[in-house]
Formats: structure tokens, sequence, C-alpha cells
């Protein structure tokens, strides 16, 4: 059963301006494992875990590096979680976390959903 779903848009330039600047923000939102990555590559990641957190309704005292997105094989994203992240879902009943990311023309989209046991 579907519990929630978020939807997020990041504009590339404007947050390849802001790791520029801040060159802190890739350690505070990201894993370590998706920081040498691209900038295109990081917006959508950046909007994922802004869509995670909107199908959640909230992410109190989640941190951003918790929400780590990992490729498999075919280059399909899906979701590393941990720390509080992996009980806040486990204590809401989320058994599944699915993600759809895209980036074109400067600008980088993500989609998850989250699923619930049963």
């Amino acid at each position: 059963m579907i519990v929630g779903l978020g939807v997020d848009v990041v504009d590339q330039a404007r947050f390849e301006r802001a790791v520029t600047r801040t060159p802190r923000l890739r350690e505070r939102l990201f894993a370590e494992s998706e920081r040498g990555l691209p900038v295109r590559s990081l917006a959508a990641r950046f909007a994922a875990k802004e869509a995670l957190v909107k199908a959640l309704g909230d992410a109190e005292d989640v941190n951003w590096v918790d929400m780590a997105i990992a490729s498999d094989v075919t280059g399909n994203p899906s979701f590393v979680v941990a720390g509080p992240l992996a009980a806040l879902l486990e204590r809401r009943g989320i058994a599944a976390v699915h993600v759809s990311m895209s980036h074109d023309a400067g600008v980088a989209v993500a989609t998850v959903v989250a699923e619930a046991h049963g």
C-alpha cells in the first residue's frame, strides 16, 4: 500500500552555484559514496532526498547523509538508509522506498513512493 508520494525539481545551475560557494554542502548533504559524482548527478540525488522527505511528510532528526542513493549494475537507483532514517521507516511500517531520477535541460527531477508492509 502506498503511504507517501514526493516529487522535487532542482535547477542544476543554481545547485552548482550553491555547492561551489559552500563546498561543505557536499559533506552535509551527501554520503561519502556520493560526493565524487558530477554536479548534475548530485542535483538529482538532492531532488530525490527532498522528494523522500515529502513522501514521509517530515523527517525530523534525519540527516541528509542517512539517505544515500546507490545504483545497481543496470543503473537503477535505490535508497540506502541508515541511522535515524532507518528507524523512522521501521516505526512507520514502510517496507520499501521507490525512487526515480532524471536530469535534462538544466533541471534535475526525482519522484519517491513510500510503500507500507502488506
